[in-house]
């Protein structure tokens, strides 16, 4: 039987159980994990802070593993068999219907009420619906990709949930040639953003963190200037970021802290007519006073949200990463991660997130 990390309820340490096999059906398939991630929204996750979440769970909604066994003949989005011993991901979201008001006239999927996610809104009790286990079943219909030789377990899983999100931010904020780019936070979502940013032709890019160790590691990937945030004088980093702009401000920033204040500073760092995409606030971490003359209407601001991805920001991520590997391009994706845990470390990664002490942290089941 394997074993799998369970989420039990809010606020309690997880525990590592034996869970029962997965029952193959017509169109599934079972993965043996190689990597899974465990990211902010795991932290959350742990906190109760997400709704409908159906405790217990099996988290970890970004995963890779090798294909054990198909139920029948499965392909992938191109036409390709997936056979038993290939390298495979998968679209964490499922169930998207494609038949509702979201899907069919908003053009909004990632808004589909029906929509699943693997180690969100799957309970443990429906199976093995999440990476922080041994094994993975993915259920008939679930959008799967097998890796391009060019692209590693290791790299995939350093890009993990937060590049194609990052990817989504990048379409959002439609930087144009030579753009100034301030992106406020340098977790694994903001230090995406940085690296796409320099790829769409940023003529600068400036990173904001309170953590100086992940202000290195966004340095070593090229960004132009790293500001950390000073407890002793909150705004030195907003004027800092006038003076490198001859006081105009950024053409684009973007947002990816999850922090109320940040989205205040922002604006008041983003130049007259630019774009503010946020991207951080996946939970509601509380409100922020705005001043809709001086900050939104006076500035002619265009101020995005960035609500989760779909297959085609997956999608794009694995031909991103195919083109700027580690070994073709010098960009060093699995350098962004900081340490592998094993399942019986869960509880311990989980705190390592948190406390920001680890830049990436990742799940190998069976690390030895």
């Amino acid at each position: 039987m394997p074993l799998a990390a369970v989420m039990t309820a809010p606020n309690q340490p997880v525990e590592v159980q034996q869970l029962a096999e997965p029952i193959l059906e017509k169109g599934g398939i079972i993965l043996e994990t190689l990597y899974s991630e465990v990211c902010g929204t795991d932290v959350h996750l742990l906190h109760g802070r997400l709704e409908g979440v159906p405790y217990p769970i099996i988290p970890g909604h970004f995963s890779v593993g090798r294909v054990v066994e198909t139920g029948g003949a499965v392909s992938d989005v191109n036409g390709k068999l997936i056979q038993p011993g290939a390298i495979a991901t998968f679209l964490d979201v499922h169930e998207t219907c494609y038949n509702c008001w979201y899907c069919l006239v908003a053009k909004a999927s990632t808004r589909c009420p029906q929509r699943k996610v693997y180690g969100v809104t799957y309970s443990a009790n429906d199976g093995l619906l999440g990476g922080w286990s041994e094994l993975i079943y993915l259920k008939p219909g679930v959008k799967v990709l097998t890796l391009p030789e060019e692209v590693s377990p290791k790299q995939f899983i350093a890009g993990g949930c937060a590049l194609p999100t990052a990817l989504h931010a990048i379409d959002r904020a439609q930087i144009q040639i030579g753009d100034v780019v301030v992106v406020q936070g340098c977790g694994p979502v903001g230090l995406s953003v940085a690296i796409l940013a320099l790829l769409s032709g940023a003529g600068k890019v400036i990173v904001i963190d309170k953590f100086e160790s992940r202000l290195v590691v966004a340095k070593s990937f090229g960004v132009d200037e790293t500001l950390a945030i000073k407890a002793n004088d909150p705004r030195q980093h907003i004027e800092r970021v006038l003076e490198l702009t001859n006081g105009h401000g950024a053409d684009v920033t973007i947002e990816a802290t999850g922090i109320p204040i940040a989205v205040k500073e922002g604006l008041n760092m983003t130049r007259n007519g630019g774009r503010y995409v946020i991207v951080g606030h996946y939970t509601n971490t509380g409100e922020i006073l705005i001043n809709p003359h001086l900050e939104i209407n006076l500035k002619h601001i265009d101020i995005r949200g960035t609500w989760g991805i779909d297959f085609s920001h997956f999608y794009r991520m694995i031909e991103l990463l195919k083109r700027h590997s580690d070994s073709s391009k010098n960009i060093a994706w699995s350098s962004i991660i900081s340490r592998s845990y094993t399942l019986q470390e869960i509880n311990q990664a989980l705190a390592d997130v948190e406390q920001g002490s680890v830049l990436k942290a990742v799940i190998q089941p069976n690390l030895s």
